[in-house]
């Protein structure tokens, strides 16, 4: 059994834990993935199996696209639901215009700064360890120049923010979504996450994990 498979991934679960399913269902531990999604996040996961974790290298580098929410006027430790979430009360609500003109910034490359709590390592370590270790501030955040090639609001009531996203690898859409609430000068934090391309693969032609199975995984293989 060789191939690529596509897996639409369901929250509550890491990228490795999909993984690990797939190994059980292949019955083989040659399995990896071309790009990690958070435990809260859904959508898009490209598994190889076999002769296709060869490929995986070169998939990881492919623009992605997502579609996503941000909780205007709070912010999050974590930028994310999984942290302590601070409400700005008495901060002043964005027209459509201003998120929209906020929006139209980010539609280029610029410098984004890693999360504080994510898988980046300074000295060795990796952010988050040091973050629940209270140690973040020892350290300088890392930067990294994305493109974000697309940035389009789908819904906007306050306070969601409602967008679709098309980015470099290596972009963080919770800092996306933390610099999108600076710039409007409200905070926010990201609260859905789901992820519809990776390159060419699309979100459509995947397979649900909880319908995968020993009858089914061979219909769903992409040869390689």
């Amino acid at each position: 059994m060789d191939g690529l498979l596509l897996i639409d991934k369901p929250p509550g679960i890491t990228s490795h834990d999909a993984v690990d399913a797939v190994r059980r269902i292949a019955k083989t531990r040659r399995v990896g993935h071309a790009g990690t999604l958070d435990p809260f996040a859904t959508g898009l996961l490209v598994i190889g199996i076999n002769k296709g974790t060869k490929t995986l290298t070169g998939l990881v580098g492919l623009d992605k696209t997502y579609e996503a929410t941000a909780r205007l006027g709070a912010t999050s430790t974590t930028d994310d639901p999984e942290g302590a979430i601070t409400v700005r009360a008495d901060c002043v609500r964005p027209d459509q215009d201003e998120v929209e003109a906020a929006l139209k910034s980010f539609r280029s490359s610029y410098l984004q700064t890693a999360p504080a709590y994510s898988a980046k390592k300074v000295g060795g370590k990796k952010l988050y360890e040091l973050a629940r270790a209270g140690r973040a501030h020892e350290v300088e955040l890392p930067k990294k120049t994305v493109t974000i090639s697309e940035l389009v609001i789908l819904n906007y009531t306050w306070p969601n923010l409602h967008f679709r996203v098309s980015c470099s690898s290596g972009t963080y859409i919770r800092a996306l979504a933390r610099d999108i609430g600076e710039m409007l000068g409200v905070g926010a934090y990201l609260t859905e996450l789901r992820r519809t391309n990776i390159g060419p693969y699309d979100l459509e032609n995947a397979i649900r994990l909880s319908d995968l199975n020993t009858d089914t995984i061979g219909s769903h293989l992409i040869p390689v």
